[in-house]
């Protein structure tokens, strides 16, 4: 089992995904200098990822949350393949994309982990009072999203591939 259903005065966790989470965005983001900067609202549905120990000991009045796509929509607005979405993004191929499969209350859905948020914890808690948790991913899902989203920034990038000898 990937999901599970938590009771609706459960705690906020890692792992938990979060329907109409209010957003701040930066719009006019070009390369023209001339493009006059402004923020925007907005609001998706997201997946926590701090750490469930500093949300369950308080540790953390604000959260990260990385936003969650349907796959079905990335794929019909150009921004991703089926071909990717399936046989990378599923695998867990790809870094900064992370596959959710569909569930009871789930379409198949890509989480974008270079689309991050921190939002204060009181607005998740209000979300969740007002039935907002879709649903929470299970034990070693959630661990897996972590290492994930751990390895999209911690790995290392060389500039240039090594070099190798000629064989024969």
């Amino acid at each position: 089992m990937i999901y599970h259903t938590p009771q609706p005065e459960a705690a906020l966790t890692q792992g938990d995904l979060v329907d109409d989470c209010p957003l701040v965005y930066w719009d006019g983001l070009s390369s023209d200098a001339e493009t006059e900067l402004h923020s925007v609202t907005g609001s998706a549905r997201v997946v926590i990822l701090t750490q469930a120990c500093d949300l369950a000991q308080h540790k953390a009045a604000r959260v990260l949350v990385a936003v969650v796509h349907v796959a079905r929509h990335l794929a019909d607005r150009g921004i991703l393949k089926p071909g990717v979405i399936r046989d990378q993004i599923r695998c867990h191929r790809v870094y900064g994309w992370y596959f959710l499969p569909a569930g009871e209350a789930v379409e198949e859905s890509v989480v974008d982990l270079r689309h991050l948020h921190t939002v204060p914890r009181i607005v998740l808690d209000r979300l969740i009072g007002g039935g907002k948790r879709v649903t929470s991913l299970c034990t070693p899902y959630r661990e897996h999203l972590a290492q994930h989203f751990a390895t999209t920034y911690a790995r290392i990038g060389l500039p240039v591939p090594y070099e190798t000898a000629a064989g024969p």
